[in-house]
């Protein structure tokens, strides 16, 4: 156990940061235990480069799938290639609308206290994809968003511009292992819209070259029940939103709407979130409304940190990871 894991131990006894604790236990047995974990990621955690700790993990063998939303998808190839250009603004609740519409004049498009370059990170990438868009499409062949993006990364067409070491890319490092994922929604990403832009002008033929939710949860499902037959599988999810709903959803799919017996719940959960149970709210759902969903049993380890996921995930993951 290293100093992180030992800071952890001594200093985190109560309330979240006992749950903190907690939950980092729980993954690492379970992970012992020989079970597989399914990481999602909600917000923009891509951004906040989480990816220099959970590259880490999935290189390690510790995240075994990926749920995450089309932003995140691409945000953290933007990240390898444009890092430098990246602008940070840590008073940014201090900017008047004045300011931000400067901000937009410099293509600089705000996520809180970061500006992600346009011309740098997002046409730079659009220019590489649109080319195997259009090449599928041209085949007649179709393929999900983050194959896309796999090929791309393994191709070494994008090596020229890496802006940050590539072992912090956790994206690279899912395609070098050809982790399983799922993008619901990529739609509603940068990307979404500019494939949308270019079947709008003529430049793609067939909009279903990127295949989209459904074709998602139906090989979703076929890698939960081949998964999950084999090995406990858990869920740890990083805020929530349809990263979160999608994936936890193949379970009552696949007893309630497909008729399959003894189809195996979920064998961990564990959630950071910095919404409050409310109604309605599913990012602020505690566990146990998932039982009556029939995603949960009684006795699967659940458990909560409600705070802030850039400051828990990284701990959480030193943990897992013996630091």
């Amino acid at each position: 156990m290293g100093p992180i894991s030992q800071f952890i131990e001594h200093h985190y006894r109560h309330f979240n940061a006992a749950a903190l604790k907690d939950a980092a236990k729980g993954y690492k047995t379970h992970i012992d235990n020989k079970g597989k974990m399914l990481m999602t990621l909600a917000g923009a955690m891509s951004t906040a480069e989480l990816g220099l700790s959970l590259a880490e993990m999935i290189r390690a063998g510790k995240v075994h799938a990926i749920s995450c939303t089309g932003a995140n998808l691409e945000e953290d190839v933007f990240n390898l290639v444009a890092h430098d250009h990246y602008v940070r603004i840590p008073n940014y609740r201090d900017l008047t609308p004045q300011d931000e519409e400067k901000l937009l004049e410099k293509h600089l498009n705000r996520v809180t206290d970061t500006c992600i370059p346009e011309e740098e990170a997002i046409r730079r990438i659009e220019n590489v994809v649109l080319e195997y868009w259009q090449e599928a499409d041209k085949k007649g062949e179709a393929y999900f968003p983050h194959e896309f993006m796999y090929k791309i990364l393994l191709s070494g067409k994008l090596t020229q511009y890496y802006q940050i070491d590539p072992k912090n890319s956790w994206l690279l490092a899912a395609a070098e292992m050809n982790l399983p994922m799922v993008v619901p929604g990529w739609e509603d990403s940068t990307l979404g819209n500019i494939f949308a832009s270019h079947c709008i002008k003529g430049d793609i033929k067939n909009v279903h070259t990127v295949k989209g939710g459904i074709q998602y949860m139906k090989s979703w499902a076929e890698w939960y029940m081949a998964t999950s037959t084999k090995s406990p599988v858990g869920f740890f999810q990083i805020g929530g939103g349809i990263a979160g709903d999608f994936p936890i959803c193949v379970v009552p799919m696949l007893e309630q709407d497909l008729g399959n017996k003894d189809v195996p719940l979920w064998s961990y959960f564990a959630q950071i979130s910095d919404s409050t149970t409310s109604y309605g709210s599913y990012s602020g759902a505690i566990p146990n409304e998932k039982i009556t969903w029939g995603k949960l049993a009684t006795t699967t380890p659940s458990f909560i940190v409600e705070s802030d996921a850039t400051i828990c995930a990284p701990l959480i993951f030193a943990y897992v990871l013996g630091q």
